[in-house]
C-alpha cells in the first residue's frame, strides 16, 4: 500500500501529525463552506435581501434533513480507522465497499425527503411569504443533486481514515472554484436567482463526487474501490451503523434545535433573517477550523483503539482540546474586530449587517466552547462509544434550547434576538460538562 497519502497515527509525536491532518482538512471543510458562501454573496450583491433571505434560511432545515446520513460518514470514518489501525485488510475491504453503496442509497432517500417535503417544512418554519417559494425553489434543487454531496462525504471518510486529507482538499479546491464561476454566470447575465445558485452548487458537488471515486478506484491494495464489487456486508455495515446513528441523531437534534430557533428569528422579519443568514455563514468558518481538530481526535482515537495503543488516547484528547481553545478564542476575536466588514461583504444594507453584529457579538466571543464540546463527544466515538454523547447533546443543547425559547424567551422583556442567541453558549457548557463526566468514565474503564 501507498504510503505518501496516508499517516500512522499510533506511532510517533502527536502534535505534528495532528497538524498534518488536520489542516487539509479545516482547508477542505472552508472550501466547503465557500460552495454556500459563494451561493449568499451572489444572490445578496445581485439579486436582493428576499433571496439572500431565502438561500440563508434554509442551511438549518438542510442540516437537519442530512445530518442523520452525515453521522453514518462518521461511523464509516471510525470503522475503517479502526480495521486499518489493526490491519484486518479484509475487513477494511469490505467497509469501503459497504460505505460507497450506503452513501449512493442515502442520497437517493434525501433526495425524495427533500424535493417533495422542501413547502411544507419551511411553511411550518414560518418562513414569510416574500421568502418561501424563492427558498422552496433552492431547497428542491438542492436536493435534487444531494446524492452526489452524499457520495463526496463517505469517500473522503473513507481517505482521512488513513490520514489522506489533502487530496480531497485538492478536489474541493477545483469544485469551488467551479461553483463560484457558475454562480456568476447563472446570477448575473442569465438572471436565475436562487435557482442558479443551487445549481451552480449542485454541478460543483457532482463533479466533486466523480473526483473522489476516481481516486478511491485507484488506491491501490486495501483502499481500491471495485465498483462491481459493491455490495453492503450485514456486519459491517451493522458497526457503521451502531457509530453513525447516534452521531447522525446527535446531528440531528443540534440541527432540529438550531430549525426551532431560526422559526424563532423569522418572527422578526426579513432583515433579521438576512443578518442572520450572514452571520451564520461567518461563524461556519470558525467551526470548521476547530473542527479539523475534532475529526482529528475522531480518527486518532480510532487508529489507536484499533492498534490496542489506548496509552495515547488522553494525550490525544488533551493535545486537540487545547488546539481548539487556541483557534477558536483567536478567530472569534479576529471576526469580531473585523466583523461589519464580513458582513458588508454579504449585504450592503446598514440594517442587515446591524441584525448580524447583534449575533456576532454573543457567539464569537463564546464559540471555543462549541469546539470543545465537540471535540470531546469525537472522542469517545473514537473509542467507541457514541450514545452517551447522543444523551449529553439531547439534554444539555435540544431541550434545554427549546425550554429557554418556551419560557425565557416569552417573557415580553427578554423577547429579543439576543435571547435567542444566548442559548447558544449555555447549551454548549452544559453538553460539555456532560461529555468530560462519561469521557471520564470510559477512560477508567480501559484503565488510562
Amino acid at each position: 500500500m501507498s504510503r505518501s497519502n496516508q499517516i500512522d497515527m499510533t506511532e510517533g509525536p502527536i502534535f505534528g501529525k495532528l497538524l498534518k491532518f488536520s489542516i487539509p482538512l479545516i482547508a477542505s471543510s472552508v472550501l466547503q463552506l465557500l460552495f454556500n458562501a459563494a451561493d449568499v454573496v451572489v444572490v445578496g450583491r445581485f439579486a436582493g435581501d428576499n433571496s439572500l433571505a431565502a438561500v440563508g434560511s434554509t442551511g438549518s432545515l438542510i442540516n437537519l434533513l442530512i445530518n442523520l446520513f452525515m453521522g453514518l460518514s462518521v461511523g464509516t470514518n471510525v470503522v475503517v480507522a479502526h480495521y486499518f489501525g489493526a490491519k484486518k485488510q479484509d475487513e477494511l475491504r469490505d467497509t469501503i465497499h459497504t460505505a460507497v453503496l450506503v452513501s449512493i442509497y442515502s442520497g437517493l432517500i434525501l433526495t425524495v425527503v427533500g424535493v417533495l417535503g422542501a413547502k411544507p417544512i419551511l411553511t411550518f418554519m414560518q418562513a414569510p411569504e416574500e421568502v418561501l417559494n424563492l427558498a422552496a425553489l433552492y431547497l428542491r434543487i438542492y436536493f435534487g443533486g444531494i446524492t452526489a454531496t452524499m457520495v463526496y462525504n463517505f469517500g473522503s471518510a473513507i481517505l482521512r481514515a488513513k490520514g489522506d486529507t489533502q487530496r480531497p482538499l485538492y478536489i474541493l479546491l477545483g469544485a469551488g472554484i467551479l461553483n463560484f464561476v457558475l454562480n456568476l454566470i447563472f446570477v448575473i447575465p442569465l438572471k436565475m436567482d436562487v435557482a442558479g445558485v443551487g445549481l451552480a452548487t449542485v454541478i460543483s458537488q457532482i463533479i466533486a463526487a466523480i473526483l473522489v471515486i476516481i481516486l478511491l478506484i485507484k488506491e491501490p491494495d486495501d483502499f481500491h474501490l471495485n465498483l462491481r464489487k459493491l455490495r453492503i456486508n450485514r456486519m459491517i455495515f451493522t458497526r457503521i451503523v451502531k457509530i453513525g446513528l447516534p452521531a447522525g441523531f446527535q446531528g440531528i437534534m443540534f440541527s432540529f434545535s438550531n430549525v426551532i430557533i431560526q422559526s424563532s428569528v423569522n418572527t422578526f422579519g426579513a432583515t433579521m433573517i438576512a443578518g442572520n443568514s450572514a452571520a451564520v455563514n461567518l461563524e461556519s468558518f470558525i467551526y470548521t477550523s476547530m473542527n479539523g481538530f475534532s475529526q482529528g481526535a475522531l480518527t486518532f482515537c480510532s487508529q489507536n483503539m484499533g492498534a490496542g495503543k489506548t496509552d495515547r488516547i488522553r494525550k490525544v484528547v488533551w493535545i486537540s482540546q487545547g488546539s481548539i481553545i487556541v483557534i477558536g478564542g483567536v478567530l472569534g476575536a479576529l471576526f469580531l474586530v473585523f466583523g461589519k466588514q464580513m458582513l458588508g461583504i454579504f449585504s450592503k444594507s446598514p440594517d442587515v449587517i446591524s441584525a448580524g453584529m447583534s449575533r456576532l457579538w454573543i457567539i464569537f466571543t463564546t464559540y471555543f466552547l462549541c469546539g470543545m464540546m465537540d471535540g470531546m463527544a469525537n472522542s469517545i466515538r473514537g473509542i467507541g462509544h457514541s450514545l452517551m454523547p447522543v444523551i449529553s447533546s439531547l439534554l444539555g443543547a435540544c431541550i434545554f434550547r427549546i425550554i429557554w425559547l418556551c419560557t425565557v424567551f416569552l417573557i415580553p422583556q427578554f423577547h429579543t434576538p439576543q435571547t435567542i442567541f444566548i442559548s447558544y453558549p449555555i447549551s454548549w457548557i452544559l453538553t460539555f460538562i456532560a461529555n468530560v463526566i462519561w469521557y471520564n468514565k470510559y477512560m477508567k474503564k480501559l484503565k488510562i
